[in-house]
């Protein structure tokens, strides 16, 4: 057994500082987890309503006008091809950021418009 002197005792303040920083460590990977998904700041209307439906794509639009495919980012040519390739009766539901160019969300109306798919639903917030 080892015996330390009286006047010298353990030093634990190292111990608490490579705690504090795994600490912090978990925090912040754990927010990023809990808001991993795409952030986008959806517009209001008073007149928004639940969307309930089982089968759907959703289009995002970010704020600097990148556009996603529930959830993975995909060019606008590879966007057209997969609506031309979804059945009709699959609801699309459109999300844009306020902050997204109009061109943007034009273009993703006149890309469904092109392939006869009118079943789709625009997302906002409830004022």
């Amino acid at each position: 057994m080892i015996k330390l002197p009286k006047n010298e005792g353990l030093n634990i303040i190292p111990f608490i500082d490579i705690m504090l920083v795994v600490l912090a460590m978990v925090l912040s990977i754990s927010t990023f987890i809990a808001s991993g998904q795409i952030k986008v700041d959806l517009p209001s209307a008073s007149s928004a309503q639940p969307l309930e439906s089982k089968e759907k794509l959703t289009i995002i639009i970010d704020q600097d006008d990148n556009f996603y495919l529930n959830d993975t980012i995909i060019a606008i040519d590879e966007l057209n091809a997969k609506i031309a390739t979804t059945p009709k009766e699959t609801v699309v539901e459109l999300k844009s950021d306020k902050g997204a160019k109009f061109d943007s969300f034009v273009k993703i109306i006149d890309i469904l418009k092109t392939n006869n798919h009118e079943n789709f639903s625009i997302i906002t917030e409830k004022r």
